[in-house]
This record gives structure tokens, C-alpha cells and sequence, in this order.
């Protein structure tokens, strides 16, 4: 789809806020373009990336949500270390987690980073039961109520943040 249609589609619905999430969207090459045309077009936009891929080369105009994987999440080593010093004050970081040692590494993270000085937010989310696949191992969901003392008792100014997402509609629900 050309970028002209896509902006034609955005722009038929009326809403003045666009996030560019699924997959891994850094990896489509004209997606920096199509941030900028929007930006340009004073669109409010949002990219969601689990930072495998540079964000330093985002338009400064883009909200960053940076998904940072955990041990646990079988992705820990795709995070690319330069996107650390990239983050800026309009970013926000994700950490979905399956259990304590995947919170306390995240919390690790986020005091060796200094995190909470340096985006906007950090929300730790509990992951959500999953079955296996060929593209995922499967895992136990996490629960809230447990994940939220455990930010209780970090004392940081952690976001408890539920994948709403995965209330809304069905797990293998596509073009949501």
C-alpha cells in the first residue's frame, strides 16, 4: 500500500491520533516517511517498537513507546543498547513480565538507566496466559493484583499497565 493511501485512510477516520504498532514496525522502509507526512499534517503520532531496530532516527515529533523485552520473554537480547541513549522526555517504556526474577531484572533496568528521570513513563504490565506455538514457548499469566505489590514495594513511580488489548479482543485477533 502506497503511503498516499494509507494517510487517505488515516485521514478518512476522523481521528486526530495515530499508532503505528504490529510487529516490529521499524522494520518497513518507508515508515519514517510516513511518520513525518503525518506529523506534518499534525497528526499526534505514536510508535510502538520493542527497540531492535534505532529510534534515534525517529522524527523528534513521534511518541515513543519502546517495548524493552525481559529474560523471560525468550527476546531479552534484541534490544539494541544505543536506543538507551536515544530515549528522550516524550518516550515511554514497556516491560511485560511472567514473573519476579523478569521484575526485578526490569527493575534493575530502570535504575541503571535512570529511566524514571529520562522518559515519561515506565509501565510494568503482567503477562497474560498464552498458549505455545511455532512463534511463541507459551507461558503462565502473571497476575495483577501480585505485580502491583511488588511495584508497591520497589517504591519506584512505576504504572501498573494491563494489556487492554488482550480484555478487548481474542489473542489470535489480527488488524485490531
Amino acid at each position: 500500500m502506497h503511503i498516499e493511501t494509507i494517510i487517505q485512510t488515516i485521514q478518512s477516520y476522523g481521528c486526530p491520533l495515530v499508532e503505528i504498532t504490529g510487529g516490529e514496525p521499524l522494520i518497513q522502509p518507508e515508515v519514517h516517511s510516513l511518520m513525518r507526512q503525518l506529523c506534518d499534517l499534525d497528526f499526534t503520532v505514536m510508535l510502538e517498537t520493542c527497540g531492535q531496530l534505532p529510534i534515534a532516527n525517529c522524527d523528534p515529533r513521534v511518541h515513543r513507546i519502546v517495548d524493552i523485552k525481559t529474560p523471560n520473554s525468550g527476546a531479552a537480547d534484541s534490544f539494541l543498547e544505543e536506543n538507551y541513549d536515544a530515549l528522550c522526555s516524550t518516550d515511554e517504556i514497556k516491560f511485560v513480565l511472567t514473573n519476579k526474577e523478569d521484575f526485578d531484572w526490569a527493575i534493575g533496568i530502570v535504575r541503571e538507566y535512570d529511566l524514571l528521570d529520562t522518559v515519561a513513563e515506565v509501565h510494568f504490565s503482567p503477562v497474560m496466559f498464552q498458549e505455545a506455538n511455532g512463534c511463541v514457548q507459551g507461558c503462565e499469566a502473571l497476575s495483577p493484583e501480585l505485580l502491583a505489590g511488588w511495584i508497591l514495594d520497589a517504591g519506584e513511580r512505576i504504572r501498573l499497565h494491563l494489556q487492554l488489548h488482550r480484555y478487548v479482543w481474542a489473542p489470535d485477533a489480527r488488524g485490531v
